[in-house]
């Protein structure tokens, strides 16, 4: 049974207000609250078991080392990779896709290879790109969504020719909420021999992952998004395409032998983790996978499937309002304009003084945006513990918004 009580008492952060009024947060695309089991195992790790890893004989390093570790296996089991070894740890997404970038991609690509994107990705995942364009003549292939926000996968697979050396795609639009069907693309890109790297910021959110049912090459996934600490992240790599990378960043832990006159590294994944890691960002991030797991992110989803029902249904009702993007079965992010000169910036300031938080701006998503013919939009993006009551909430701010400004 889905408490959403229960689950909402675990995030002390939404018992507080804000400008007077109950904190109503509708920011988790962005970065997500944490559960108090997070909070706890955080301050623990750094008051009582606190030490560097792979490095000392002592109690406290070999503990910190244990703890930290676990997080590969915990990693392991909410992606369902195939072998621990095939977690890299990293600060999120983003460098995570730049290790990509720079480890695999730039050595095996010459001018005129190319990279198939879709509009809908967050800059994380264009900027990479973009300097191997920049660099080494790279070219980028882009495919735009339907007008409802939806990702048709054969038009992506239809920009796939010789010269095709990465498939780039979002698992969910951090603007549209846009599910993108990553399993067919993998399935038939794998059939010619082209890699695909998958951004799950937002997909391992809101979805339950199996990498190994996708069938993907990479899959990277941001800590702070998924209810644990900002600076923690990991992301997936088959092993086949490890067997390719040279190390990116070079430094303590990721050798095996250091001469004057030569350097050998150490297996993966610490090939790929140079210097002291963000020991306890990770041991966080542990921590809230196991809490989503405990959950269950069958039971996650459909209660955030209810919410995206019942929020397209409320906000139908304010023919004023533009909502970007209504692909079927899209996740619970509603990414608003307002007809008039109303600014999405307006919109937040007065929704904020009502303890309403969402996002205004271009959400790293400024192609997407050039699309769309906006500067920007208002964003509300729910989370597990958001409540239909909270949808009530944005609608009542809304109307206050089309009283102020229109």
């Amino acid at each position: 049974m889905y408490d959403i009580n229960k689950i909402r008492a675990d995030f002390p952060i939404l018992s507080r207000q804000v400008n007077g009024q109950p904190l109503t947060y509708l920011d988790n695309g962005a970065s997500a609250q944490k559960p108090q089991v997070v909070i706890d195992t955080v301050t623990r790790a750094y008051a009582e078991e606190y030490s560097n890893v792979h490095r000392g004989l002592h109690f406290l390093s070999n503990l910190a080392t244990e703890k930290y570790e676990a997080v590969r296996g915990t990693v392991t089991r909410f992606l369902n990779a195939g072998s621990e070894s095939e977690i890299i740890f990293n600060s999120g997404t983003t460098q995570g896709i730049n290790l990509v970038s720079y480890a695999w991609a730039a050595p095996r690509m010459q001018a005129g290879d190319e990279i198939v994107l879709s509009t809908l990705e967050h800059h994380a995942n264009i900027v990479p790109w973009h300097f191997l364009r920049e660099r080494q003549g790279v070219v980028l292939k882009w495919v735009d969504p339907e007008p409802d926000g939806s990702l048709d996968p054969q038009k992506l697979l239809d920009a796939i020719t010789d010269r095709t050396r990465l498939i780039a795609i979002t698992q969910c639009s951090n603007v549209f909420g846009t599910v993108v069907d990553v399993k067919t693309i993998c399935s038939e890109a794998r059939r010619r021999g082209v890699p695909v790297l998958v951004d799950g910021s937002q997909g391992a959110v809101h979805l339950p992952v199996d990498v190994q049912d996708i069938g993907c090459d990479f899959y990277a996934i941001t800590g702070h998004k998924l209810y644990g600490p900002s600076g923690s992240g990991a992301i997936y790599i088959r092993s086949e395409r490890q067997a390719e990378m040279q190390p990116f960043f070079g430094g303590g832990d990721m050798i095996n032998d250091v001469t004057k006159e030569c350097v050998t590294y150490a297996a993966p994944p610490l090939k790929f983790e140079a210097g002291t890691p963000g020991i306890v960002q990770t041991i966080g991030l542990g921590a809230a996978l196991e809490y989503l797991m405990d959950l269950g992110m069958k039971n996650i989803a459909a209660h955030e499937a209810t919410l995206a029902s019942y929020a397209t249904e409320r906000l139908a009702g304010l023919n004023w309002v533009n909502v970007q993007g209504t692909a079927p079965g899209k996740a619970a992010i509603f990414s608003l304009t307002m007809e008039g000169a109303a600014h999405a910036h307006d919109i937040s300031t007065i929704l904020d003084k009502k303890g309403i938080a969402v996002r205004a701006g271009h959400h790293c998503a400024k192609p997407l945006m050039a699309h769309l013919g906006v500067s920007a939009t208002a964003r509300a993006s729910f989370g597990l513990y958001n409540t239909k009551d909270e949808v009530d909430r944005l609608v009542e701010g809304l109307e206050l918004c089309h009283r102020l400004l229109v």
